[in-house]
């Protein structure tokens, strides 16, 4: 398979490369416009901010060819955040992928959101063998409304969209790399599909 995560210096991309090799999965990290192209499947790791990300991407024409792009796609965290419309944070036009809006909390909870938390109304088979209720780790500060688009929940104390699906594009809030078992069975599912 070649699988190739995006290169844009915003990933969090050797927790996924150690994450992938435990599945015993070689991936190509870059930036270059072929290479992503010609994947069979694209994972977008992000960590950091909104508008800091945007900058990267743009730098490297990825604002162009990622919406582009027909092969199964993974966005985790921020990637799955710069997959939408707008976010709250430093009032940030996004990828502007899956039409939706990106929140700060408004929670007298501690912001950001860090730890583990349970999955809930799980669709697709990006969750097949995952147990509804099964713990997955956090890690944010902006989070993405219930929508036609979500695909699994969570909450914290409200709740709001663990994971998404919008045509060829899946991506998640939490983090799969760091969120044991049910982590890596939704890896596997995703190099499944």
């Amino acid at each position: 398979m070649n699988l190739v995560i995006v290169d844009y210096k915003a990933g969090n991309v050797q927790s996924v490369l150690f994450a992938l090799e435990r599945l015993g999965v070689q991936a190509k990290l870059s930036s270059d416009f072929e290479t992503i192209k010609a994947a069979d499947k694209v994972i977008f790791p992000g960590v950091g901010e909104a508008s800091a990300a945007m900058a990267q991407l743009k730098a490297r024409n990825l604002d162009k060819l990622l919406p582009e792009l027909e092969q199964p796609f993974f966005g985790v965290c921020l990637g799955m955040q710069l997959l939408c419309q707008h976010s709250e944070e430093s009032d940030t036009d996004l990828l502007g992928i899956i039409p939706l809006p990106v929140k700060r909390f408004q929670t007298d909870l501690k912001v950001p959101h860090m730890g583990w938390n349970q999955l809930a109304n799980l669709k697709t088979p990006l969750f097949e063998g995952v147990a509804e209720q099964d713990f997955v780790y956090y890690v944010h500060s902006f989070y993405v409304p219930l929508s036609e688009y979500t695909i699994a929940q969570t909450s914290y104390p409200d709740a709001f969209s663990a994971a998404l699906q919008y045509k060829n594009f899946y991506a998640a809030q939490f983090h799969p790399e760091k969120s044991g078992a049910a982590g890596s069975q939704i890896l596997q599912n995703f190099l499944a599909l």
